[in-house]
């Protein structure tokens, strides 16, 4: 388990799940977590602030959780946005699992837990949510965004929480460089240590 990252496609460990209690979308639910995944004992303090400050989500459209883990901010979109598709993309194969079985627990049938690869191209979301894997390093953090950044629709919002210590000011620099003209970039708000930034898709973008 020393070298098995919670980004790693398959994990090698053995599976063993667990039932945890937590608040999805202003109610105490239950759901299955497992080891080999990102924070399986809880909501992790990120995904709190960013639960806690993001605005409530479209009612409608596609909405993308991007790094959805076990599904914390997939499942609460798609409680609060049931009209809309809830897209939950991770590179984890048994986070993947474990969202859906979490979704068919709590009888939500709006969310698509698919590998990146699997989002077809023609998707554009009226939302992006996100605690995005900084520790997977700035390269590869960098081409992540730069592939779903561009997807949101013109006058959409993204929301991605990111702990300051791990470098929130530089990745917000970097985001106004990287998107100038394209992207408007904000900090929506400051919270325990984290930045929530907010990436609004300017009207006029190509």
């Amino acid at each position: 388990m020393a070298s098995e990252h919670y980004f790693s496609a398959e994990p090698g460990s053995e599976l063993k799940l667990r039932r945890i209690t937590v608040r999805l979308g202003g109610q105490d639910r239950e759901v299955t977590t497992s080891n080999g995944i990102f924070s399986p004992d809880h909501i992790d303090q990120g995904t709190e602030v960013l639960l806690r400050y993001a605005p409530a989500p479209p009612a409608t459209g596609d909405l993308l959780d991007l790094g959805c883990g076990w599904g914390p901010i997939a499942l609460t979109l798609a409680l609060e946005s049931p009209d809309a598709t809830v897209w939950a993309v991770d590179v984890n194969d048994r986070a993947l699992e474990l969202v859906r079985r979490n979704a068919a627990e709590l009888g939500l049938t709006n969310i698509k837990a698919v590998r990146p690869e699997d989002v077809p191209d023609d998707v554009r979301f009226t939302t992006i949510w996100s605690n995005p894997p900084i520790r997977v390093g700035k390269d590869v953090l960098h081409s992540m965004l730069q592939h779903w950044m561009p997807r949101l629709q013109a006058g959409a919002d993204s929301y991605l929480v990111v702990q300051r210590n791990l470098g929130s000011d530089s990745l917000q620099r970097w985001l106004e460089a990287e998107f100038a003209g394209r992207l408007t970039i904000a900090r929506e708000a400051i919270s325990k240590g984290f930045r929530v930034l907010k990436a609004t898709r300017t009207a006029d973008a190509n």
